[in-house]
């Protein structure tokens, strides 16, 4: 059963029309309903790891875990880190089904790719949003990761298959779990689903926040053992470590 939402629905009307601004209600004045002042108070992410961009006190390194230890996918693309408003953004898109604030951030995190790529990062063959558990998908209706995908898609005219990552197994909430925990919990959560072609392909995984990133990591080492050439992660916020600013 497909569980997502219409793609064609009104809610994603909003070109050519006069926008009010979904923060603070005032006029946008601009081709999405957001307006100058608020898109500047936006927790935009600067100075991160060129690896996990995991937020850093300074620009151009890459943190101690991706030192030590650098991840299976190359680079993490995400505008922001995940705090307010953009924690309480995702979360009403995510569990209150707020899909046109989903719409607005995906379509900032698309300017912002679309900016790195006139700048020189390699642009991908597919978009692969994270595949959600059965049990929270019949429990929200929608996967998050599934709908960034297709907006992204739309925009940056990159394909988009939902079909080729796939869960195994349900897992617990990674959320209260510790980055140990996290990828004990995702072993052997994941596969490629039969017949998938990505042999030589640059891909991209689409979610939402990446917290440990222990999900990109799994998705990423399958992938790179199927044949992929390179990963890439796209998301909407990058969470700091536990008790940094």
């Amino acid at each position: 059963m497909d569980c997502q939402p219409p793609a064609r629905g009104k809610v994603y009307n909003w070109l050519n029309i006069d926008h009010a601004c979904l923060l603070c209600n005032e006029a946008a004045e601009q081709a999405y309903p957001l307006c100058v002042a608020c898109e500047a108070e936006l927790p935009w992410l600067e100075e991160q790891c060129l690896r996990c961009a995991l937020p850093l006190p300074l620009a151009d390194l890459l943190c101690g875990q991706c030192s030590r230890r650098p991840p299976a996918f190359a680079q993490v693309v995400a505008p922001w880190h995940f705090g307010f408003p953009v924690d309480t953004l995702v979360s009403r898109f995510k569990h209150q089904r707020q899909w046109p604030l989903g719409r607005l951030l995906a379509h900032l995190l698309g300017q912002a790719l679309q900016y790195r790529f006139a700048q020189g990062l390699a642009q991908p063959d597919q978009l692969l949003p994270v595949p959600l558990a059965t049990r929270r998908l019949r429990a929200r209706g929608f996967n998050q990761a599934e709908m960034l995908a297709r907006w992204l898609s739309t925009q940056l005219g990159i394909a988009s298959h939902h079909q080729v990552l796939q869960r195994t197994r349900d897992t617990p909430a990674q959320q209260l779990l510790s980055a140990r925990e996290r990828r004990g919990n995702l072993r052997q959560a994941f596969c490629l689903a039969p017949g998938a072609q990505v042999e030589g392909l640059h891909v991209a995984l689409i979610d939402d926040v990446l917290t440990t990133g222990a999900t990109a990591q799994a998705l990423a080492e399958i992938l790179l053992k199927a044949g992929v050439r390179r990963v890439d992660v796209y998301c909407l916020a990058r969470t700091p470590k536990p008790g940094q600013a």
